[in-house]
């Protein structure tokens, strides 16, 4: 990897006469958190599916854990991602999911039944793991969601709506990890409506409107106010940039 974990220029999609991404410039840094917010339909999603390669951009350029996002093979091997709705095989149980995803990621046995077994103690699933996750809760296979972007050990992660469906124990084992790999060798993007999670969390935060970026930095400089030093919120900053759109869900 360079000294950037992901990096794009005029990064961009189109559908049809629809820009949903437009001149997209980004460069975070490696081993740092980044929180990515925007309002329903600012291209929070399309950005995030063009940086995992599961959608090809329209123009412009981008890298990931120093793969081109137009090699597939490269950048998956690098990264992990939780989209919103986990994608789990509900005839399965957590156990079975999680060892399935280690097959596909070429994880040796002894090491995957390691990572398994520690996950799913540090998110209380241990109890539960032989069940099938179609008897799960929502917050239950958002767990196993997770445990599932990380097993391998990422370079960079991508996470839409982490905490969601959470109960508050659990979503503080969630930031606790985020921190704990940011603090290791990994890269966080962060997603997430939940505003004091970014705030508490990010090294920057990046702001998405109409498929362009408004605003860009670290919490604190962008909820210190230039023009007379007071400090106002993120949710501030955010309304304002956003002309008082709510926040994506």
């Amino acid at each position: 990897m360079t000294d950037r974990a992901i990096e794009t220029q005029n990064l961009a999609k189109r559908y049809g006469d629809t820009t949903a991404v437009e001149r997209l410039n980004l460069a975070i840094p490696e081993r740092s958190v980044y929180g990515f917010l925007g309002p329903n339909g600012a291209g929070k999603t399309t950005t995030m599916r063009m940086l995992t390669t599961l959608t090809k951009p329209s123009g412009g350029t981008g890298t990931v854990a120093g793969a081109d996002i137009t090699d597939r093979d490269a950048v998956v091997s690098n990264i992990g991602y939780l989209p919103e709705e986990p994608p789990l095989h509900a005839e399965l149980t957590a156990r079975e999911q999680l060892r399935y995803v280690a097959g596909l990621r070429d994880l040796p046995k002894a090491r995957a039944e390691e990572r398994i077994d520690d996950l799913l103690a540090r998110f209380s699933l241990a109890d539960d793991a032989d069940r099938r996750i179609s008897a799960y809760s929502k917050g239950m296979k958002q767990k196993t969601g997770i445990i599932q972007a990380m097993l391998h050990d990422p370079d960079v992660l991508f996470l839409d709506e982490p905490t969601s469906g959470l109960d508050p124990r659990a979503a503080r084992t969630v930031r606790d990890t985020i921190a704990d790999l940011a603090d290791g060798d990994a890269t966080v993007f962060l997603s997430t409506h939940i505003l004091p999670v970014v705030d508490e969390l990010a090294d920057t935060v990046g702001v998405l409107y109409d498929g362009s970026l408004v605003t860009e930095g670290s919490p604190d400089a962008l909820k210190q106010r230039a023009e007379t030093g007071d400090e106002r919120t993120l949710e501030d900053v955010f309304l304002e940039v956003t002309g008082g759109i709510g926040e994506e869900a």
